[in-house]
C-alpha cells in the first residue's frame, strides 16, 4: 500500500461515557479477538524477562491486558500494570481480575508523552495505539521509550490490502459508525516492513523484531541487549 496516510479517529474525540464510544470500545473488544491481539502480545512478552512493572501506552479500559494478563500469570507472578491513557476509564471490575491474578492494576491519566517520562517501567508495551502518531511524534516516543524501559512490544494495524478489506467489513459484525470509520483509518495508518524499526532510537544496543502477523496485525519487539 501507498505511505502511511493520518485521518483522526472519531472514538478519540468523544467523551469516555458517551453512547458511541461506549459501542465503539464494545467493538474493539471483538475486533481485538478477532486480531488475536491478545494472544499475539502474549507470545511476544512471554519471551522477555519478567517484569515488576510494565507500563501500557493508551491501554484504555485495561481489558485487553486483562487478557494477556490471564496468558502470562502463570509465568509472571506479581507484576504492577501501570495504564497510561488520557481518561482513567479501568472499571473496579477490571481491577479485581488483575487482583485476582495477583497482578496490581494502576492508572496514569495524562498526555503519554508526559505520563511515560514519570515512570521507569521494566517493559513498555503499545496495542493499536502507535498508529495514531505521525513519524515524528512516534520517533520521540520510542527514544523516551527506550530511555525509560527495557524493552518495547507493540502490536499495530498491518498496513496492506487484506486487512484493509477487513476493516470495511466490520459493519457486518455489529461495528457502529465510530468504529467503521476508525478500523478503515487504523489501516491506513498502520504499519509494514520495517517502519518502525527505521524509528527506533540507535544509541545503544538493542535486538529489534518487525513482521506481520496474520491476520491482521503488524507486530514489533525491541528488547535491550
Amino acid at each position: 500500500m501507498r505511505a502511511r496516510a493520518l485521518t483522526p479517529e472519531i472514538l478519540d474525540f468523544l467523551e469516555a461515557g458517551d453512547p458511541r464510544a461506549v459501542h465503539s470500545r464494545r467493538d474493539l473488544a471483538l475486533i481485538n479477538r478477532i486480531m488475536r491481539q491478545d494472544a499475539i502480545m502474549a507470545r511476544a512478552l512471554y519471551r522477555l524477562p519478567a517484569p515488576k512493572l510494565l507500563a501500557d501506552l493508551g491501554g484504555g479500559d485495561g481489558r485487553f491486558l486483562l487478557r494477556v494478563a490471564k496468558r502470562l500469570a502463570p509465568y509472571w507472578p506479581r507484576v504492577t500494570l501501570m495504564i497510561l491513557d488520557r481518561q482513567n476509564i479501568v472499571s473496579p471490575e477490571t481491577r479485581a481480575g488483575f487482583a485476582a491474578l495477583g497482578w496490581r492494576c494502576e492508572t496514569l491519566p495524562g498526555d503519554v508523552f508526559e505520563t511515560l517520562a514519570k515512570v521507569a517501567p521494566d517493559i513498555v508495551t503499545a496495542n493499536l495505539f502507535l498508529h495514531h502518531l505521525d513519524d515524528a511524534a512516534l520517533k520521540a516516543l520510542l527514544a523516551l521509550a527506550a530511555a525509560r524501559a527495557k524493552a518495547f512490544v507493540a502490536c499495530e494495524p498491518r498496513r496492506s490490502a487484506f486487512a484493509l478489506l477487513g476493516a470495511r467489513l466490520v459493519f457486518a459484525l455489529g461495528a457502529n459508525d465510530v468504529t467503521r470509520h476508525d478500523a478503515v483509518a487504523s489501516v491506513r495508518a498502520g504499519f509494514q516492513g520495517s517502519e518502525l524499526s527505521h524509528l527506533w532510537p540507535r544509541d545503544r544496543g538493542w535486538m529489534l523484531r518487525e513482521r506481520g502477523t496474520f491476520p491482521f496485525t503488524h507486530a514489533f519487539t525491541a528488547h535491550a541487549v
